[in-house]
């Protein structure tokens, strides 16, 4: 039913002018759309909706992450664009905020609503 349909995936803020600044100036994402709807235009025709949701919660997972090939350096230069790396609970990360206790190296971060990111290398 769905094999030629063009999925996308989609999550909610509370403010969508704050998305728009976060994305586009602190992640430096292509974003579009009109005040009602926002599109992240990301790498290989990859699209992803942000929709307002006045009483949006933020969900306890990753909703979209983001691989990189040298997360040190992405890590760093996140930093230097304001974002603040998240820990949890078990998940010890080194000094930079940098998981390195299995599977690929990543590291967390929300948006300003909430909504957890990462960036992460796959080796």
């Amino acid at each position: 039913m769905f094999e030629n349909t063009k999925a996308f995936s989609g999550f909610a803020v509370k403010d969508l002018g704050m998305a728009r600044s976060f994305y586009a100036e602190t992640l430096g994402v292509e974003v579009s759309g009109q005040d009602s709807l926002l599109w992240l235009n990301l790498a290989g025709d990859t699209k992803v909706l942000i929709y307002p949701k006045p009483d949006h919660t933020p969900a306890t997972y990753t909703i979209l992450n983001f691989p990189v090939p040298d997360i040190e350096a992405a890590v760093d230069e996140l930093g230097r664009r304001g974002v603040t790396f998240e820990r949890y609970p078990g998940m010890v990360a080194d000094e930079k905020g940098i998981f390195r206790g299995g599977g690929p190296l990543i590291a967390w971060f929300t948006d300003p609503d909430g909504n957890i990111l990462s960036v992460l290398q796959e080796d």
